[in-house]
C-alpha cells in the first residue's frame, strides 16, 4: 500500500508501542541507505514536508534527516508492507546519508546488474558537477554534445563489428563502452536513465 495522509491511521502502530521501522531506499539506484524509526508524528511530518523525518529514541524527539548536515532525503513515495508494520521510503538523497560520510549506512552492499547502470549514472552526474581535473567523464562532458554523440556512434560500430567477427570478449568490452558513453550523452542532454526505461516499459506493455 502507498502511504498517504489519508491512510496513516491504518498502519499497525500498536505492534511496537507506536513506533514503526522505516527503511530508506535510493529512488534511482535501489540502494538501501539507512533504517530508522517513525512514530505517527514523524510520518505526518514526513508527508507534510516530503523530507524523511524520524523519531530519535536517544533524543526523544522528532528529527529530520540532514537538519544539521543538510544531507536531507527527498521523499518520492512511501510504501508499507503486507502487515502494515514497516515502511519503505523511496528517496533521493542530497549528499551522503550515513553520519560517517558514506553514501549508505550499508556501504558493503552489492548492486545487482540492473541497479548498477543507475549507480553509474549517479557517478556521471557527480563528475559533471565536481569537474575533477583527472576525470575522463568530466573532460568528455566539457567537450560538448558533438563529441559525446561521436563517441556513442563509434562505440556502436565497434559493438557491431565485434559481434560480426564472433569475438565474444571484444563484444563485452565494446558493449560496456557503449553503455557508458550513452550515459554520458544522456547527461549532456539532461535526460535521466529512468526516462529511457519508461519508454522501454511502455513498449513492453
Amino acid at each position: 500500500m502507498i502511504v498517504t495522509a489519508d491512510n496513516v491511521s491504518e498502519l499497525a502502530w500498536d505492534k511496537m508501542q507506536g513506533m514503526i521501522p522505516a527503511i530508506i531506499q535510493h529512488a534511482d539506484t535501489g540502494a538501501v541507505l539507512m533504517q530508522g524509526f517513525m512514530n505517527k508524528d514523524a510520518l505526518d511530518k514526513t508527508l507534510e514536508i516530503s523530507k524523511a523525518t524520524f523519531f530519535s529514541r536517544s533524543k526523544q524527539r522528532l528529527w529530520t534527516k540532514g537538519e544539521t548536515s543538510n544531507n536531507t532525503l527527498d521523499v518520492q513515495t512511501i510504501y508499507t508492507d503486507c502487515d502494515k508494520d514497516s515502511l519503505l521510503l523511496v528517496c533521493r538523497p542530497n549528499g551522503p546519508t550515513c553520519h560517517l560520510g558514506d553514501d549508505s549506512c550499508f556501504p558493503e552492499q552489492e548492486f545487482n546488474q540492473k541497479h548498477f547502470l543507475s549507480l553509474l549514472e549517479q557517478v556521471v552526474k557527480q563528475r559533471q558537477f565536481d569537474k575533477p581535473e583527472d576525470s575522463y567523464t568530466a573532460k568528455l562532458l566539457s567537450q560538448g554534445t558533438k563529441r559525446s554523440a561521436q563517441k556513442v556512434g563509434e562505440e556502436g560500430v565497434e559493438v557491431a563489428l565485434a559481434a560480426a567477427t564472433g569475438d565474444r570478449d571484444e563484444l563485452l568490452q565494446e558493449c560496456a563502452d557503449l553503455f557508458y558513453h550513452t550515459l554520458v550523452l544522456l547527461r549532456d542532454q539532461d535526460v535521466d536513465l529512468s526516462e529511457v526505461m519508461a519508454v522501454l516499459k511502455n513498449r513492453h506493455r
